[in-house]
């Protein structure tokens, strides 16, 4: 007779012997735990399909498997489905009962950003959910990753559409904590290009540099995409003799003759002259712009 247990499998990270492993650990039912339990270890190879990677009968309340970089690699989705059964009777066994899904490998979060060219920084965490292993006893126990962006659909060479505060990231040893092993972070701007060109799209990939374990090398974790949405630019004028049009629309005419501030940012250098000089008659007294000097 088949009956739920509640044996609530859940996979936990774990550094064994420096070797990565994946821990598989359940309830036994109270009062009367069962004698075996039978163990097997999946990954999800396509979208709502699973490959067997491991399967054992075990006494013991957990089960262990090997990261080892062929069974199981950095990237997969690992899941752990647990049967309990008596000792000599196995054709009466509990239903098969599934672990989450463990991702294991690096990721970011968010996995997707929406930004505004505004300035604004947004703070992009790398994390490990697996044990960073060290192969030594130097000081190279790390994980260095290159960051790269690139711009989608973007037909005419020009500035990227966004810019990190950091090209490498490294990700250090550590105790497991939640679902993070190792983190580090880094922000993310929009560039302020002044040109209304649209909601653009970018990626960030990451690759890890010259690692020493096997386990590493192959792996990439997935881009974030991340949307940049674009702002309305403001405008302002000087024209003829001058007419002064404000970004806030205001409309007066100034007739002196020198050199005035035209405009300033109060948040990035930036800043334009502009030099007034007599270009009326004796008639009318009457000022043009004669010369521009932009910063």
């Amino acid at each position: 007779k088949l009956t739920s247990l509640a044996l609530q499998p859940v996979i936990t990270p774990e550094l064994l012997h420096g070797r990565v492993h994946l821990k598989c650990s359940y309830s036994p039912p109270f009062p009367e735990p069962p004698g075996q339990y039978q163990v097997l270890w999946s990954r999800l190879s396509s979208p709502g399909k699973r490959e067997q990677v491991h399967h054992e009968t075990t006494p013991q309340s957990f089960s262990y498997v090997e990261m080892d970089g062929a069974n199981l690699r950095l990237g997969d989705t690992v899941f752990c489905t647990v049967t309990a059964f008596r000792r000599g009777t196995p054709e009466q066994q509990s239903l098969p009962e599934d672990s989450k899904g463990f991702y294991a490998g690096i990721k970011f979060l968010p996995e997707s950003l929406e930004i505004a060219e505004d300035g604004k920084e947004h703070v992009l965490t790398v994390l490990s959910t697996v044990p960073i292993a060290c192969p030594g006893q130097d000081d190279s126990c790390k994980i260095t990753l290159q960051l790269t962006t690139e711009d989608l659909g973007s037909r005419v060479p020009g500035p990227p559409d966004i810019a990190l505060s950091a090209c490498q990231v490294d990700l250090l040893p550590g105790p497991c904590s939640g679902s993070s092993c190792a983190a580090a972070t880094v922000t993310v701007t929009a560039v302020t290009d002044f040109t209304q060109d649209g909601n653009r799209g970018s990626r960030i990939s990451a690759g890890p540099v010259a690692p020493r374990e096997l386990l590493w090398r192959a792996h990439t974790p997935r881009d974030v995409q991340v949307t940049v949405r674009d702002l309305p630019t403001g405008n302002c004028y000087s024209f003829t003799d001058p007419h002064i049009i404000t970004f806030d629309g205001w409309r007066y005419d100034s007739n002196k003759i020198g050199t005035f501030l035209l405009c300033r940012s109060e948040s990035r250098a930036f800043e334009v002259h502009v030099r007034q000089w007599a270009c009326g008659s004796h008639r009318s007294a009457t000022t043009c712009n004669c010369g521009i000097a932009a910063q």
